[in-house]
């Protein structure tokens, strides 16, 4: 009987497969892994998987204990979210769920590469970072920030970054100093 089966052609029940040399236990496993020939459901689930980037700050990245300690957390968590979206057996749905948390990983990855821990300030006689500043507003409110890094940054927890206007204005400044001018005058009434 003529063989006219290709050399570096792999045979199965009839059928080839040329150029790859395909053990059957593990073609499940193979086919399972391969997302090259794998047709999305619509142009929606590719560009739902396809996200940009986080921008990077271009200041230095400068942190508190508190906003390294975050970052941390904040990385372990889109670790953690990214590993059960692994587990998912569809393809699409797999991939929808893993988007964002591999984005944040990346983001998180380049932030804690970066980060510059600062100490908490050695005094409270000028504003520095780290500082938490209480000042007077011209219209009569009064406020309190802690000067903190870009990521930790939340002012309705109380708490901006230092390369905010207000926090610039104020860096370096004593009680007493009023910087701005007319309706954005500022008055620092205490340092902690």
């Amino acid at each position: 009987m003529r063989d006219d089966r290709r050399p570096g052609a792999v045979h199965f029940g009839g059928s080839r497969c040329d150029g790859a040399v395909v053990v059957p236990e593990l073609f499940d496993r193979i086919f399972e892994l391969s997302v090259a020939f794998t047709k999305e459901e619509s142009a929606e689930t590719a560009s739902e998987t396809l996200l940009p980037d986080r921008p990077i700050s271009p200041h230095p990245n400068l942190v508190t204990a508190t906003g390294l300690q975050a970052l941390q957390t904040q990385f372990q968590e889109a670790r953690e979210a990214y590993e059960a979206a692994q587990a998912i057996d569809d393809v699409n749905e797999k991939r929808r769920q893993s988007a964002v948390p591999l984005r944040d990983a990346r983001y998180l990855t380049e932030r804690l590469r970066t980060a510059q821990l600062v100490p908490d300030p050695a005094s409270n006689d000028v504003v520095a970072f780290g500082s938490t500043v209480t000042f007077s507003r011209a219209d009569g409110r009064v406020q309190t920030y802690r000067i903190v890094g870009e990521d930790e940054a939340d002012p309705k927890a109380g708490s901006i970054s230092f390369v905010s206007p207000v926090a610039k204005s104020l860096m370096g400044k004593s009680v007493g100093d009023v910087v701005g001018a007319g309706a954005q005058e500022i008055e620092l009434v205490e340092i902690a």
